[in-house]
């Protein structure tokens, strides 16, 4: 029998297309036998009754039961019937909201309102493309009709599901079968691989990022280290957020964020039973400074003397000279490769960029400051320590990454050495750090000055470029990554 099928309530339904074996009742699917063998199930539910305890609702329900991938969702038709809960969903919308303000979709600064259906993702209206995508990757139904509203500028009124019978226009019916067979050819009837390799796993990066966490030859060696250990490894972008139940795990190589796609990919590949490198709990702890100093304070973990700002008036500042003198470090909470952190040496310095920094974030962390030559950087894997480099300060500045106007990055030498030539203490300190984020792959930034070794930040994404972090190691590096996913998800299959 076919593993991918769309479920309807009544062949009915159905009469406007082409029939097709796929295409099965509600009663069907309800008494369908389980299948042999563990392969995957498709299920493209199209019910009609999508309220709690509906038909459409309990499609999914018994999708998500047997183990089938399923679209919508029950999260997506509970999310769906609350606007208070779909609304949160609906920040990264914005920028293809703001676009419709040019085009012929405003001639006017009047009160407007406009109603457009999305299938799969695909909309009749070319304005609108940029929009229908992104809510399909938010809302994965087959058919949206979408709600906008425009006063001083659009936004989204109303989200909700449209049953197949509903579709009557022509135009739409048309596009309704040409979005369904573009989807189901590209995604759920994706070929599989030859047996050869036992697991599939996604590796999601950008090929526009400046400054990734590994650039182009550490992804193929990664690729090619995973098919050696029979794991396909095949490279997705941000529009791939609907393939994740095709594969069996998901290694992010994408600078992580808590409001950015690569944290909606590592929730959903964890809901979806993937093994997840970076796992969604590992990002929340590592990618916010104020809540990785509070954790490692806490915990006891060595650390640069520490201060959250919270108001940044006289009275904290004076605490601030008295408690670190000059100069000394402001930090924004979500920075990443030294963006977001400045170094101050003065009083006047100081009242200048933490106005600046509190426009970006409530709170700022200060931190004294501690020169060094270099910066270690212990590689974790699995609570094992897996690579070590030195990375030396820019010249002629304090950062081991120099960011210039005109958007140019300068970064300062390194060298890669055994793990077994670090001194102890700092690997013991990297170590203590990383237990206490979890069991994943992490980079642990270090300073040390004489005997004193203190934790900089723990990174949940941390950079394995080609001849730099896998120089001593070289392809090891890659098989050893690789071969912690093969042992993950097998125990998942298990």
């Amino acid at each position: 029998m076919s593993s991918f099928y769309v479920v309807v309530d009544d062949f009915a339904d159905w009469k406007p297309y082409y029939p097709s074996d796929d295409v099965i009742s509600f009663e069907t699917y309800l008494n369908l036998a389980a299948r042999p063998g563990g392969d995957r199930v498709r299920v493209i539910n199209c019910c009609r009754n999508t309220r709690a305890l509906g038909r459409a609702y309990y499609c999914s329900l018994l999708a998500e039961g047997r183990g089938h991938h399923v679209i919508p969702t029950v999260q997506v038709l509970n999310d769906l019937r609350r606007k208070s809960l779909y609304s949160l969903e609906l920040g990264d919308t914005k920028r293809a909201l703001d676009k419709l303000a040019g085009s012929a979709l405003s001639d006017s600064d009047d009160e407007a309102t406009l109603r457009f259906r999305v299938f799969f993702g695909e909309t009749l209206l070319p304005e609108l493309k940029e929009l229908g995508k992104q809510l399909f990757e938010r809302f994965a139904c087959p058919v949206l009709e979408v709600q906008l509203h425009h006063g001083r500028e659009w936004h989204v009124e109303k989200i909700q599901q449209v049953a197949v019978r509903d579709i009557s226009a022509e135009a739409e019916q048309e596009l309704f079968a040409h979005a369904l067979e573009r989807f189901s050819s590209k995604i759920w009837r994706k070929p599989r691989y030859k047996r050869r390799y036992r697991y599939e796993l996604a590796m999601l990066a950008d090929s526009q990022e400046e400054m990734p966490p590994s650039d182009k030859t550490a992804l193929k060696r990664f690729i090619k280290a995973g098919n050696q250990l029979g794991i396909n490894v095949e490279l997705i972008g941000k529009r791939d957020y609907n393939r994740l139940p095709e594969y069996d795990g998901l290694f992010i190589r994408e600078t992580t964020s808590i409001d950015h796609h690569t944290y909606r990919f590592a929730r959903k590949a964890e809901a979806e039973g993937l093994v997840v490198m970076d796992d969604p709990t590992s990002i929340l702890r590592c990618t916010n400074k104020v809540y990785l100093a509070e954790l490692l304070r806490t915990h006891n973990v060595p650390t640069p003397n520490t201060r959250i700002v919270s108001r940044g008036d006289r009275a904290e500042m004076d605490e601030l000279c008295q408690a670190f003198g000059f100069p000394m470090v402001l930090k924004v909470p979500d920075g990443s490769f030294s963006r977001g952190v400045v170094k101050v040496n003065d009083r006047e310095q100081l009242e200048f960029e933490l106005r600046q920094l509190m426009q970006k974030s409530a709170l700022i962390i200060a931190q004294e400051y501690l020169y060094t030559e270099h910066d270690w950087r212990i590689g974790i894997l699995n609570n094992k320590p897996l690579y070590a480099c030195r990375y030396y300060m820019v010249r002629d500045h304090w950062q081991i990454y120099h960011h210039k106007e005109g958007g140019q990055v300068a970064s300062g030498d390194f060298d890669t050495l055994p793990t077994y030539e670090v001194p102890r203490q700092v690997l013991d300190a990297a170590l203590k750090a990383s237990r206490l984020i979890g069991d994943g792959l992490y980079g642990v930034d270090l300073k040390q000055d004489g005997k004193r070794v203190v934790v900089i930040e723990v990174n949940d994404n941390p950079s394995i470029d080609a001849g730099v972090e896998d120089k001593f190691l070289g392809e090891t590096l890659y098989h050893e990554v690789m071969a912690e996913f093969l042992r993950r998800m097998a125990l998942q299959k298990q």
